[in-house]
């Protein structure tokens, strides 16, 4: 988060504290709990944390400074009582999400680690604390004939549907072909992708969550739409952007709003029902690596998953599928019993 960003955000909080509190003193002791927290995402911005984990942290922060503001207390004296109180509020005053207060909690988590580094607490309340874990749902998933109508459809009628569709293909062949978030998508520079010599291999460098970075196979078919694209972009680009995909009417990166508004956009013209966004291609990706070479290792490091856990989601994916094939391949699976005479 920029100062900027952080200075703007200090202003729209203040007005809707001042419109939600009715005393002084309150605001007050909100005013003395925010220092230290705009100090610590400060250096989370200088060590390139991604805007939107800083932008979550702080809202979560917010919140919590808020209730300590209303009970007057300052950081020290939010111990695990204190923080129970704050979580049941969350969830049963606010009707929060669990998964949404899971984010929250792990903002606390490490609000509270970088205090004690600073002498500024003495405890952690979050410190063995632990929430019950909101089920995780299953990832929706188009079948491979779907992903097909979307990608090779007809080249639209007029010369400037046309070249948007160019670089737009290109980047959802990309999604596709090497499972990327939107965000890493948007991230990329042109100097991030390695084309060999003859043009039919390639690998791109993804920076991804925690600012990791990690190299990820490109496939033919979006070497070959990327390669399309590329003197297209070169004529867009203005003022020397790195961004690999940019706008063609402003000559800079794209935004993860502008991706999402282009694949919309793509699949209504391209006549399918199905609610198409970003992250559905790379459940795509993920789900049929998964399913064609039966590698989970492998698919987690290609999606970046710091836990296998996170990528083992996918094997259930594709379980209706698996009892069809066991029902037809297993000899005893769906044979009637015969009875005895």
């Amino acid at each position: 988060m920029t100062n900027k960003v952080l200075e703007k955000q200090q202003l729209e909080n203040k007005k809707q504290l001042e419109d939600s509190l009715a005393t002084k003193p309150v605001f007050a002791e909100l005013e003395a709990l925010l220092p230290p927290v705009e100090q610590w995402l400060s250096e989370l911005s200088v060590r390139q944390m991604s805007a939107h984990t800083i932008d979550a942290y702080y809202a979560g922060l917010y919140q919590l400074a808020c209730f300590l503001a209303q009970a007057q207390l300052n950081w020290t004296r939010c111990d695990k009582r204190q923080l129970a109180k704050y979580i049941a509020k969350r969830l049963d005053t606010d009707a929060l999400a669990i998964s949404s207060v899971q984010q929250e909690l792990s903002a606390i988590r490490h609000f509270y680690s970088w205090l004690i580094e600073q002498g500024q607490a003495r405890i952690n309340p979050t410190t063995g604390y632990q929430l019950k874990r909101a089920p995780r749902p299953l990832p929706s998933i188009a079948d491979g004939d779907l992903i097909a109508q979307l990608l090779e459809q007809p080249m639209p009628d007029t010369p400037e549907q046309a070249r948007l569709w160019i670089r737009d293909k290109a980047m959802f062949e990309l999604l596709y072909s090497s499972g990327l978030r939107v965000g890493e998508l948007v991230g990329l520079n042109v100097a991030d992708l390695r084309i060999d010599a003859k043009g039919e291999r390639g690998e791109v460098r993804v920076t991804g969550k925690g600012n990791k970075t990690r190299l990820v196979p490109v496939g033919r078919q979006a070497l070959k739409a990327i390669n399309r694209y590329l003197p297209h972009r070169n004529l867009w680009e203005e003022r020397g952007d790195r961004a690999l995909f940019i706008s063609e009417k402003h000559g800079t990166r794209l935004t993860t709003r502008a991706v999402q508004q282009r694949l919309k956009v793509a699949a209504a013209r391209a006549g399918i029902a199905q609610n198409m966004y970003p992250h559905l291609l790379r459940h795509c990706f993920a789900s049929h690596m998964l399913s064609g070479s039966g590698d989970l290792r492998a698919v987690q490091e290609m999606l970046g998953h710091s836990d296998i856990s996170t990528t083992q989601i996918y094997t259930h994916v594709d379980f209706d599928r698996l009892t069809q094939v066991y029902d037809k391949a297993h000899p005893r699976a769906s044979q009637e019993k015969k009875t005895p005479r």
